[in-house]
């Protein structure tokens, strides 16, 4: 086992490099030190935890460059290097540390997945080679290194035609071309942008279903899947820009456990060690698959899936497996780095199995992108192949609808809830059902206004399964609006998702009146535990989310709490930073002997790690949400004081509703 490791961090924040990378490389490097390793951290990006002083045993804040890093290693040999934590930018400076014959010059080995097989994921014609090798099915593409080549590739395989530029991020420089002149453009951008200048050229899938694999593979050959996820959007729509559900709802058993081993039998091929994620696309319903044209449907020959490109690296969609599992990815990874089995180490949500132990879920995880585009009201709003969003939210529930309508509560984007419609829809109806940021309520105001589930799904290639959810939502939302409310009818709804304002707007009444009705007849959240095993295994981890069910698992002690609310989705004006404030705010309160409760909806984060604070309650950052909470956490006790100075304008905002409520704040008023 290696002495010293070099662990290399992602750099600022950017689109498709958030605070996932923080999470990533802050618990990467506790669990190197767990072994009694240590750590040297270099990284340029001071808003972030893994650059705390205690976070290693020595911090380099430098420019993420190769010579930066050669003059590092040359001053403090260690060795070995760990760059599959650090997103693209660790990647990219691991291959280059390589190639340069740095490694080799300093007797410093690479850890975990080696930059072969890396160069073999990342090069678009190795991966394909690789594929072939073992039997997986590749679509009929090019690897090209000119405009020239590009066109010809183009011409053979035909349009649209998906350009997939090799070793970049969060697909910059790809796009989807119709035509001859839009493939030169495309073309033209993804070989300047890639690190290697080399571009794929491939049939198109779009309308397909895209499906994520998250997998996890030590040196003996041990593999194991933590998490599987579908994209609400078919193919067409970059995963970072889609609503993601976890665990898929639309596969049958058949169709998962294909995809299952497809994924490992890929992780093995690699070789790699360590984390990874597998993008797949499959055949769509019958009912999309009539739009598409031949080849395409469930019952026809040819491959059910083809494997669209693999990330040998934690990843944004590791960050969301990850908190959505409760299964600690970067910590297993660099102990798998450092040469030990899953079989080798715990399970540190339930201290009694190991981490070879594959993940249950007994409820549905929803993510759903922030966009930006509050701050750039002109910009293209347009989805495609390249991401956009600048974060992400996450929400738990026992069921899609539910989780679906807390995550939409969770965005801060001014939506509110699915009942915003844009008011320059004609006759609250929109035009248009093309991917966007407001999708989602465009797909509910068409339903709204009277349009068939079937026509929707037909117009956005999205499976009907979700096109009925929503119009599931749509129906209760009719109900509230013609029936007298009920404790029957208000459990229904709050067992959907619907939240006080949102049942209040629709039955007429204020959300303060509809809260009161619901605490006289008895009717408020229970918390669960996310807990790695779906309650097979006592778990220890203080980590929940709200239901309307009966039995709670938080219950509350007679402890001294107090309460710290996060800073919600990463978005322009109010970033990683604000994560920073929050972790140091619990900190400090653990420190004093005070319990400290953490309230977040972000999957990028430190502070929704499962092991940061006292309690971790995953929930939209509302008021509603929030003095739940408090209420739950003040059950039979004193009401909890809150901390509202670090969670940015979020947490700001929140102070002033819990002012009017009565309940405590810590600090400025």
């Amino acid at each position: 086992m290696p002495k010293k490791v070099l662990v290399i961090g992602s750099g600022p924040i950017i689109i498709g490099q958030a605070a996932e990378f923080d999470y990533a490389g802050t618990q990467a490097c506790r669990s190197l030190r767990e072994e009694g390793v240590e750590v040297v951290l270099v990284n340029s990006n001071p808003a972030t935890i893994m650059t705390d002083e205690d976070m290693a045993d020595r911090i380099y804040i430098e420019p993420l460059t190769v010579p930066v890093l050669e003059r590092i290693i040359a001053r403090e040999r260690p060795d070995g290097v760990l760059g599959t934590l650090g997103g693209q930018t660790g990647l990219n400076l691991l291959v280059d540390l390589e190639e340069m014959g740095i490694l080799e010059k300093y007797s410093v080995k690479t850890l975990g997945t080696s930059v072969a097989s890396v160069e073999m994921a990342e090069d678009r014609e190795k991966f394909r080679d690789l594929l072939e090798r073992i039997g997986e099915p590749v679509l009929p593409s090019y690897a090209v290194e000119s405009i020239e080549e590009a066109i010809v590739a183009g011409s053979e395989i035909g349009y649209p035609a998906v350009v997939r530029p090799a070793y970049t991020l969060g697909g910059t420089g790809g796009g989807i071309a119709h035509n001859e002149d839009e493939l030169r453009d495309i073309a033209s951008g993804g070989i300047a942008a890639s690190k290697v200048g080399q571009v794929l050229i491939e049939r198109s899938l779009l309308g397909w279903k895209e499906i994520e694999y998250e997998v996890m593979r030590d040196g003996e050959g041990n593999v194991i899947t933590i998490c599987n996820m579908e994209n609400l959007d078919p193919m067409g729509v970059h995963t970072g820009d889609s609503i993601v559900v976890a665990p898929s709802q639309t596969l049958n058993d058949k169709d998962y456990q294909r995809l299952r081993t497809a994924s490992l039998n890929i992780i093995t091929g690699l070789d790699i060690k360590g984390g990874c994620n597998v993008q797949l696309a499959y055949r769509p319903s019958k009912m999309v698959a009539a739009t598409i044209g031949e080849g395409s449907g469930y019952d026809e020959d040819g491959s059910m899936y083809y494997v669209i490109e693999v990330n040998p690296r934690v990843s944004r969609s590791s960050a969301l497996a990850s908190k959505a599992t409760g299964y600690p990815i970067a910590r297993v990874a660099a102990k798998i780095a450092l040469g030990k089995t899953l079989a080798e180490i715990s399970n540190a949500v339930t201290e009694k199995t190991t981490a070879a132990f594959e993940p249950a879920l007994d409820y549905c995880v929803v993510k759903i992108p922030r966009w930006p585009f509050d701050k750039f009201p002109m910009g293209d709003r347009s989805l495609g192949t390249q991401m956009k969003a600048t974060g992400e939210v996450m929400a738990i529930d026992r069921t899609f609808e539910a989780a679906l309508q807390k995550a939409i509560r969770s965005l801060e984007n001014g939506r509110g809830s699915l009942l915003w419609e844009d008011p320059n829809w004609t006759a609250g109806e929109p035009s248009q059902l093309l991917a966007d940021d407001d999708r989602l309520w465009k797909l509910a105001a068409a339903i709204r206004s009277g349009r068939s589930v079937e026509s929707v799904t037909l117009e956005t290639g999205i499976d009907p399964w979700f096109s009925h959810a929503l119009s599931r939502i749509i129906g209760m939302e009719r109900q509230l609006l013609a029936e007298e409310l009920t404790p029957d009818l208000m459990r229904n709804a709050k067992r959907m998702g619907f939240s006080d304002a949102q049942i209040g707007s629709l039955a007429d009444y204020l959300p303060e009146q509809v809260r009161s009705m619901r605490k006289e007849w008895g009717l408020k959240p229970v918390y669960k535990m996310v807990d790695t095993c779906a309650g097979e295994f006592e778990a220890v981890t203080p980590y929940f989310y709200s239901t309307y069910e009966q039995e709670n698992e938080a219950v509350s002690s007679d402890d001294a709490v107090a309460v710290v609310l996060g800073s919600g989705p990463i978005r322009i004006g109010q970033g990683i930073e604000f994560d920073y404030c929050s972790v140091h705010a619990a900190l400090a309160l653990q420190a004093l002997g005070i319990k400290a409760v953490m309230v977040n909806s972000n999957p990028e984060t430190v502070s929704t790690d499962f092991d940061i604070s006292d309690r971790l309650y995953f929930e939209p950052l509302d008021e509603e949400s929030v003095r739940d909470i408090i209420e739950n956490e003040g059950e039979g006790q004193s009401i909890p004081a809150t901390m509202v100075q670090f969670g940015g304008q979020t947490a700001i905002n929140l102070s002033q509703s819990l002012g009017v409520a009565g309940l405590p704040i810590l600090g400025s008023s």
